[in-house]
């Protein structure tokens, strides 16, 4: 009998398998390039979540002082709401001021319209008790939305 100096194999079920360095960084350029198409995309979506909840909080809060400001008139005495009226919860609107979604914060300020730029503040929402205006308040000072 002769004996063989050489290796024997394992198994056919049994070969050790592993990646190449080539395919691993193969793997990683395209999770790079997915990447960089997903992060621009997903931070638009952001944004313009934020911006549909605010043009919708402030269609409604516009559409409950209109309705206000109906009511008085058919009254005999077409006023605005105040200040305090607007933040009372079922005067105007039913529910409490829900809050900004570019700062967080629910509180509403008194403040006036110009023609030119609205005055901003560190309040969620902005009010003119004299016209009815109402918009929100923005996290940058001195820009105002809607």
């Amino acid at each position: 009998m002769r004996t063989s100096t050489l290796r024997s194999r394992p198994p056919l079920g049994r070969q050790n398998r592993a990646f190449t360095l080539i395919e691993l960084v193969a793997v990683i350029v395209v999770l790079a390039i997915l990447a960089g198409v997903a992060i621009p995309k997903y931070i638009n979506y952001a944004t313009n979540a934020k911006s549909s909840a605010v043009k919708g909080v402030v269609g409604n809060v516009r559409s409950a002082i209109r309705n206000f400001y109906s009511q008085q008139a058919m009254s005999g005495t077409a006023t605005y709401p105040t200040l305090v009226q607007l933040n009372t919860v079922g005067t105007v609107i039913l529910y409490e001021m829900p809050a900004n979604a570019y700062n967080g914060l629910t509180t509403v300020t008194g403040v006036s319209w110009t023609a030119l730029a609205p005055t901003a503040g560190s309040f969620g929402w902005n009010y003119d008790a004299t016209n009815g205006r109402f918009w929100a308040n923005s996290s940058v000072a001195g820009e105002n939305l809607f």
